[in-house]
């Protein structure tokens, strides 16, 4: 079959920012990922060896001097050093362990170096996501044209209800083709400034900042949108203790990257422990938050209530929605908002994977184990979440956990 991953930025801007963040602090760490299927998806007979052909064509994704270039003028946090790494790095097949029962599930294990086993998330999920399309028949029967106007008049929707939003639907897209389609139009439609009717022209209130995909902002000349991902989160629960482990993460990400902290994702252990760890100088180093689970007017609330409690106006700074949104509850969110918060969104499934007589899957790749050093023991990985849906691991740890926790 043809080769789905051929760039090797086609990958989350924030797999760069953590992978250089493990080479500076746990350069000797080892971890296991775990894939789950959170629909119980049962895949076709063969599913299993039609993905291992696509890993072990891997190795060939190499970086190139052009993707190099756009990282350092765009990603600037990132030192000349760590692209001199990228140009050696290569993508291992023997990290990845992928199996498939009679029934039809899925069962994929990474395992490695954590600075190299981590690049596999986002090639992995996309893989799976436009290999199942492929064989549904839904790449098929997608009408290209449709589907552009359609993503055209999501972003004329988006921008004119005044959202400021970003792209996030790497890990569960259609096809790469579709995502690259749905940023071109919402690059076109931001391009046009606004709107014109029998008024005069109108002027977008909202904006479309940018995505996550580190080639496809490249090729589209857009912002490259991420920061920091659960994992960290997850493995310091296991240097530091539930307790401390997200001061521990802000102090550390602080340090590697010098202020240029951007936006904390808090939600790995629930918002009681980490409001509880966010001192003053952390919220003030960091430009904002980011809401990945839970009832979004709660959390904004609990954000507000912490910022003034530390003495900071929290209009001063950023909040990010981004958990399962559609337009219509971004829209919900931005009224309640107010202003009293800069907030943003970012869309995943719902740009890259609303398509006509499809319907998208909910897959995702979780850090389940690790161990400081190759000398050390294996300790179990995992996410409480503010959700009980996202809530993955072993189910005693959680058990123990949310315990402490109370």
């Amino acid at each position: 079959m043809r080769q789905i991953i051929n760039h090797f930025t086609d990958n989350d801007a924030y797999t760069f920012s953590c992978q250089y963040y493990v080479l500076q602090k746990y350069p000797r760490a080892e971890v296991e990922y775990t894939f789950f299927d959170r629909n119980h998806t049962q895949y076709p007979k063969g599913f299993a060896a039609l993905l291992q052909e696509q890993v072990d064509m891997m190795p060939n994704v190499v970086i190139t001097d052009e993707e190099i270039a756009f990282m350092q003028q765009r990603m600037y946090y990132l030192p000349q050093w760590y692209f001199t790494f990228l140009k050696g790095y290569r993508f291992d097949p023997a990290e990845v362990m992928i199996a498939e029962d009679e029934e039809g599930k899925l069962s994929i294990t990474i395992r490695g170096k954590w600075y190299s086993a981590i690049m596999w998330e986002m090639p992995l999920l996309s893989i799976i996501s436009e290999l199942m399309h492929e064989l549904l028949g839904d790449i098929k029967s997608y009408q290209p044209d449709l589907e552009y106007e359609r993503a055209k008049e999501k972003t004329r929707e988006i921008l004119q209800n005044g959202l400021v939003l970003s792209d996030m639907g790497t890990r569960r897209r259609l096809s790469f083709n579709h995502h690259d389609r749905v940023t071109k139009a919402m690059k076109e439609v931001s391009d046009q400034g606004g709107y014109e009717d029998e008024t005069g022209f109108h002027h977008w209130t909202g904006l479309f900042v940018g995505t996550s995909n580190v080639y496809l902002a490249m090729k589209h000349d857009l912002k490259p949108i991420g920061t920091m991902s659960h994992q960290i989160i997850e493995f310091e629960e296991n240097v530091s203790g539930i307790f401390e482990c997200n001061f521990n993460v802000m102090r550390k990400f602080s340090d590697v990257y010098d202020g240029d902290n951007g936006t904390y994702l808090y939600d790995c252990f629930g918002d009681k422990v980490f409001f509880n760890n966010l001192s003053k100088r952390m919220a003030m180093m960091f430009t904002g938050l980011r809401v990945d689970s839970g009832v979004e007017e709660e959390q904004t609330e609990k954000i507000i209530e912490k910022y003034k409690s530390l003495g900071i106006d929290p209009a001063t700074k950023q909040v990010i929605y981004s958990n399962g949104l559609n337009i219509r509850r971004a829209i919900e969110i931005h009224k309640y908002v107010n202003g009293r918060v800069q907030d943003s969104y970012g869309m995943g499934t719902f740009l890259t994977c609303d398509v006509t007589n499809c319907k998208p899957m909910n897959i995702v790749i979780k850090l389940t184990k690790c161990r400081i050093t190759e000398r050390r023991e294996w300790h179990d990985c995992v996410k409480l979440s503010c959700d009980k849906g996202k809530t993955l691991g072993n189910p005693e740890k959680c058990a123990y956990l949310l315990k402490q926790i109370g």
